[in-house]
């Protein structure tokens, strides 16, 4: 949620159509903690609002905070030893990331003109009996 934030926070200082990529980049962030509501059967509106509310009031202080789930509640998770591991995270992210933009690649995807048409050189294709 705090990756979630930075980037919502970057984003208002970009013109275009950057902005809204980072800006749907920083919701698709927000599934995480949503899906752990939802696992967990929480009101996920309210604990979404929550966390928000708290990342934005003092990103420093509650950097840390996220999902309770045994407490049922947004609480410090740092402080109750709820660790991930960072080269976790990054890999993920990156791999999520780069998969995204493959997808996206495929409509950049130019073809040739000579090579939709065989015969525009003047050559039949070879290995048809042509020859």
């Amino acid at each position: 949620m705090e990756l979630s934030r930075y980037l919502r926070e970057t984003a208002r200082q970009i013109e275009g159509k950057q902005q809204l990529i980072i800006t749907a980049f920083a919701k698709a962030l927000e599934v995480i903690p949503r899906q752990l509501c939802e696992n967990a059967g929480f009101d996920t509106t309210d604990f979404i609002t929550q966390l928000r509310a708290r990342h934005a009031q003092d990103p420093k202080r509650f950097k840390w905070y996220g999902i309770d789930i045994e407490e049922e509640t947004v609480s410090d998770l740092f402080v109750k030893f709820v660790w991930e591991p960072a080269l976790v995270k990054i890999n993920a992210i990156s791999s999520a990331s780069e998969a995204a933009c493959l997808i996206l690649s495929v409509d950049e995807t130019v073809t040739s003109q000579k090579a939709q048409d065989p015969m525009a050189n003047g050559q039949p294709m070879p290995g048809r009996g042509g020859r």
